[in-house]
């Protein structure tokens, strides 16, 4: 069995960095791999080990580490993934690569935070660094992560990851692991450390403070073997068969069904053991050995088909696949002319000139663009919303039709407002009807020409616009028809527009580029990947302990409408873990009369019971705008042993730039 050590290893200046080493049984070398996260490894992300465990004993040296600020290691958290970070974490590979069991060679890898960081470590180019896998990571930090989405401030996230991280980093840490001056240590972040939500908000477009950290910036600069993984259902997708072409290392990419989950019991399936896969890549680049990982189609794709809509829906039709190259030889874009589809839908005036008055809260059908477990979850038929979009609907298809990449819409538009949005959403119709959410993109229209300098529209002036919507690989099957909503929001995943503004659409100057596949796959057999020996996650399997909450409201009396979402659970104490309480989530909410009136309202409460102390930190967080600003309220409570230690709250006003 492997060994555990838990260590305190120096950051450049000094600081303390909590790290958790695994090593294979013997005296080694072993090459090394690690993993930096912000989500405390030794209380609420303990629960990992198994996978850890399962790379030691396949020979490698495993090594955790609590970001800065985080968990249990010192100093202040004053960002994601700020420059320190990247200091702290070379000096943890070179630690790696020299110790006397090493051999010199080092990967990186992880889910979401740590597959960010591991494509940030390789763009530095630390010299151990040889070879990282990415998980649900992104390469744009503005417009594919957390924050905004085409432009627009992401709504229902207000409520989730930040509110949690404010929480998250207000707790101390682990006694356990710190020793003594934990208090005094736990002092020091509670009082030094500012939400993470304000810069965010403060920068509303994609300046340097997004490129920082983006990985489009450098591809140049990523020299280690670089495997990607990504999901269909997850928001951070794009970067699969973007980055590829520009990639100058050894690559790989494998895109599956899966949300922003474990591959391995995540809905939808069908769900694979990634571990495998990642020892194999590692093999290969950092022990040297012959896997063939290197010598197969570097592409592996789950061409997805004609599912129905079900939100949680255990697994999406289709067949894994290679790819050698990107973009395919056999690509062959297809354009489909909106003149030729039958229009319908909310939409008024003289053809071809399409007229949507905005309302604020359509989209309510898509829910979020970042699934995950419960309560982020998949579509559900989109008729609901297409009654309030405009929708193009052409004939019937007499063949399948597969698409893989990015579908790109070019459309003419008019707006009689200087600030408007337009969803667009690419669907599935089954020949009952259903309408099938494939791919989708959004764009706010002052971002038309760049989203470092967006520029107000001129009211009553047309536009042309193209607008690439997100990656995907999907077969539309023979009878079924291909229907385009456009509406003017995404909500609840986008903040609602700051007015209701009328849209023209120029049907006849607006066209679907659907990014087809013509002929066979190059490559007849598919790829070999293991299946996932792990149950699947239940949705519908919820307790007071352990619970998930998904609701939208209609507000008749306040012509308001709300969506809910409230998730949590419980654990008792099991070893060295203690046991804990967390319960996170909130609500947003937007005016069905004025669509700049919006408000978002979180909270996140954890409690710890450490043998040396029960802690909690609890915060709340609300978001109001109208047309021309948002105003941020935070607050913060920790306390120790029921009594309240400290209280802290922040209060800003923040002018909406061209939003």
């Amino acid at each position: 069995m492997p060994r555990t050590e838990h260590l305190m290893l120096p950051a450049p200046d000094g600081a303390r960095l909590a790290a958790t080493l695994h090593l294979p049984d013997g005296d080694g070398p072993w090459p090394a791999l690690l993993e930096a996260l912000p989500y405390r490894k030794d209380d609420m992300t303990a629960y990992y080990r198994p996978e850890y465990l399962r790379f030691a004993g396949a020979g490698y040296a495993v090594c955790r580490v609590d970001v800065r600020g985080t968990g249990s290691s010192e100093g202040i958290a004053t960002d994601e993934y700020p420059a320190s970070e990247r200091s702290d974490l070379a000096g943890v590979i070179d630690w790696l690569a020299t110790q006397p069991w090493s051999t010199g060679r080092v990967g990186m890898f992880g889910t979401s935070y740590s597959g960010f960081n591991s494509l940030q470590l390789a763009m530095e180019q630390p010299p151990a660094l040889k070879a990282i896998v990415s998980i649900f990571a992104s390469d744009d930090r503005f417009g594919d992560d957390v924050h905004y989405y085409g432009g627009a401030l992401k709504a229902l996230d207000t409520v989730d990851y930040p509110t949690y991280m404010i929480a998250s980093n207000a707790l101390p840490p682990v006694p356990a692991r710190f020793g003594e001056g934990w208090r005094e240590e736990w002092e020091r972040r509670v009082l030094g450390a500012e939400p993470w939500a304000i810069t965010w908000m403060e920068h509303q477009t994609y300046d340097d403070y997004w490129r920082f950290g983006s990985a489009r910036e450098g591809y140049e600069r990523i020299q280690a073997a670089t495997m990607l993984v990504g999901g269909w259902a997850d928001g951070y997708t794009n970067i699969c068969l973007r980055s590829f072409p520009m990639l100058d290392c050894q690559k790989r990419v494998l895109l599956g069904p899966w949300s922003h989950a474990w591959v391995e019991n995540c809905l939808p399936g069908p769900n694979i053991d990634l571990v495998p896969e990642m020892l194999r890549w590692w093999d290969r680049w950092l022990k040297g050995e012959d896997t063939g990982v290197d010598r197969e189609p570097p592409i592996v794709v789950y061409q997805q088909r004609s599912t129905r809509p079900d939100p949680l829906r255990a697994e999406v039709r289709g067949e894994w696949r290679f790819e050698p190259t990107w973009p395919p030889e056999r690509l062959r874009p297809r354009t489909l002319a909106l003149a030729d589809a039958l229009p319908g839908g909310l939409a008024w005036g003289e053809a071809p000139m399409d007229m949507l008055t905005v309302e604020g809260d359509v989209g309510t059908t898509a829910w979020i663009s970042c699934a995950a477990a419960m309560p982020w979850c998949q579509p559900s038929d989109q008729a609901p919303d297409e009654g309030r979009s405009l929708t193009y609907t052409w004939e019937p298809l007499p063949s399948d039709l597969e698409i893989l990449g990015h579908p790109v819409l070019r459309f003419r538009v008019r707006s009689d407002l200087p600030l408007a949005y337009l969803s667009a959403k690419v669907c599935d119709v089954f020949p009952d009807g259903a309408s099938a959410l494939v791919v989708r993109g959004m764009a706010n229209l002052a971002h038309r020409d760049s989203r470092s300098e967006p520029a107000p529209l001129e009211p009553e002036e047309f536009y042309d616009v193209e607008l690439e919507l997100e990656a995907v690989a999907w077969t539309f099957e023979a009878g079924h028809r291909i229907r385009l909503d456009l509406a003017g929001s995404d909500w609840p995943n986008a903040w609602a527009p700051p007015y209701g503004a009328t849209l023209t659409i120029d049907r006849s100057a607006t066209s679907l580029a659907l990014p087809v596949l013509d002929g066979p796959p190059p490559v007849p057999e598919g790829p070999n990947l293991r299946p996932s020996s792990e149950p699947q996650t239940d949705p519908q399997a919820q307790s007071p302990q352990d619970y998930a909450r998904w609701q939208i409201v209609e507000d008749v009396p306040g012509q308001e409408r709300r969506a809910i979402v409230e998730h949590g659970g419980s654990s008792e104490a099991d070893g060295e873990i203690p046991a804990m309480r967390s319960t996170y989530g909130g609500t947003v909410a937007v005016s069905r009369l004025d669509p700049g009136r919006a408000w978002s309202e979180g909270s996140a409460d954890f409690t710890m019971n450490y043998p040396e102390a029960s802690v909690r930190s609890v915060v709340t967080t609300r978001v109001d705008s109208d047309a021309t600003t948002y105003r941020l309220r935070i607050d913060l409570v920790v306390s120790e042993d029921g009594e309240e230690r400290w209280r802290r709250s922040w209060d800003r006003t923040i002018a909406r730039e061209h939003q």
